[in-house]
């Protein structure tokens, strides 16, 4: 069951609920008890997505539709690119869903700026990506969600890893009325790297759900997993990492962390750290902590004059900024740290 199911048969019977355990926390079915009619084709002009002009090229999707040349979206072996890959919707009350291939030969490398756009209110989009990776392939995929405040929007990435190969991601959210990103990787070992990172910024009446599982198949395989999250006012962050190691999948490096700060006591903090472990010759950990802001550096910046708003918006941004700090891509950082810093008032 799945969103992008629901919308190709118009059966919200298709739809996931909480009766489903990788989606108690993000329940569908009793949220949407019809669905919206498909979004209309679109030919308005674009304005500059939140990654500007930055990369060599762009391919949009608007209500669902395509707009550009997909095959940006497929490198030849030791092809380097930037892309800029936008969702946008465009149209109220409306839905739509999409499906793109990401194709990566030997050696390429690709840095995939991708962005969620609600300029709509209360529509439900959703979008899929299969991403394959060949032998020493990298892509560093940088995801900002900017969804509408009535939202309901699904994004799924399934990466298959070949030897070699290097996955590094990044998501940054501050969520929707439901709003799920999902990122599934067929980890090798072999010398293939995957990072997983994200970060949530999360108020008002808001939702976002970070889910990952990575299997490892293979020897010699690594990843490492940081995410972070903010929550305040009555919204609600979910995290759900799952990390599976199969049987002979040895020497296997793979650590997890999720990190949150609730800042109401109305906000809502979910998450489910997983490993899964069946081979022995592996170094594997998890860590989840949720709390508040710590009251003596908050007391420490304020006894230095900074008044208390302020020194709880400098706090909480370097909270986040450890994860921000990984992003690969330069330019792309600095927009992160833009994009956190005018969430958290900072």
């Amino acid at each position: 069951m799945s969103l992008s199911s629901a919308l190709k048969s118009g059966d919200v019977g298709q739809l996931p609920s909480r009766r489903d355990e990788d989606w108690r926390w993000t329940d569908l079915r009793g949220l949407l008890r019809v669905l919206p009619p498909a979004s209309p084709v679109s030919d308005a002009a674009l304005a500059p997505g939140p990654f500007g002009e930055l990369g060599e090229a762009e391919v949009a999707v608007v209500n669902g539709a395509l707009r550009g040349d997909a095959a940006a979206l497929t490198l030849a072996a030791g092809q380097e690119r930037t892309v800029r890959l936008r969702f946008v919707t465009l149209s109220d009350a409306t839905s739509h869903g999409v499906a793109l291939s990401v194709r990566l030969g030997e050696g390429a490398r690709l840095t995939l700026l991708e962005s969620y756009e609600g300029l709509a209110a209360d529509y439900v989009a959703d979008a899929e990506l299969d991403i394959v990776l060949a032998a020493g392939a990298a892509l560093e995929r940088i995801v900002l969600a900017a969804d509408g405040d009535g939202a309901v929007s699904v994004s799924r990435a399934d990466v298959i890893l070949s030897p070699g190969a290097q996955l590094a991601q990044t998501v940054l959210t501050d969520g929707a009325k439901r709003q799920r990103h999902e990122t599934r990787v067929i980890h090798p070992g072999a010398g293939a790297t995957v990072r997983l990172d994200g970060v949530y910024l999360v108020a008002g009446p808001r939702h976002a759900d970070i889910t990952t599982v990575v299997e490892h198949g293979g020897v010699d395989g690594t990843t490492d997993q940081l995410i972070k999250g903010v929550v305040d006012d009555q919204a609600r962050g979910v995290f759900q990492g799952r990390i599976v190691v199969a049987e002979g999948a040895d020497r296997t490096d793979a650590r997890m962390g999720h990190h949150a700060l609730v800042l109401s006591d109305r906000a809502e903090i979910d998450a489910k750290p997983e490993l899964e472990i069946y081979a022995d010759d592996v170094a594997c950990a998890h860590g989840n902590t949720v709390g508040a802001l710590d009251e003596d550096a908050l007391f420490y910046a304020c006894q230095r004059g900074l008044p208390e708003a302020e020194a709880r918006a400098m706090l909480t941004e370097a909270f986040v900024g450890a994860v921000i700090d990984r992003i690969g891509h330069e330019a792309a950082r600095t927009l992160a740290r833009l994009w956190a810093a005018a969430r958290l008032g900072a």
